[in-house]
């Protein structure tokens, strides 16, 4: 399993459409709408590194309004 943290840049006034597009996605476990440099945190659970890809490029950044992103993978230390 591969777990991220995606964390994206909304355009204004378009953060509560884009969160609430991304919760349909597969894989998405959470998502929340925060203050601070980014907009909105997910959480993911994916099968593989590809679909980690896919979710983000096929799903999140298709999402009209999503104007960044930027994935930090789980990591075991």
């Amino acid at each position: 399993m591969v777990q991220a943290y995606i964390l994206v840049t909304a355009a204004i006034g378009k953060v509560k459409q884009v969160a609430k597009e991304i919760k349909k996605l597969q894989d998405v476990k959470n998502v929340h709408v925060v203050t601070g440099p980014y907009d909105i945190i997910v959480h993911v659970d994916t099968s593989s590194m590809d679909t980690l890809s896919r979710a983000v490029v096929e799903g999140i950044h298709k999402i009209k309004g999503v104007v960044d992103t930027n994935t930090a993978i789980v990591i075991d230390v």
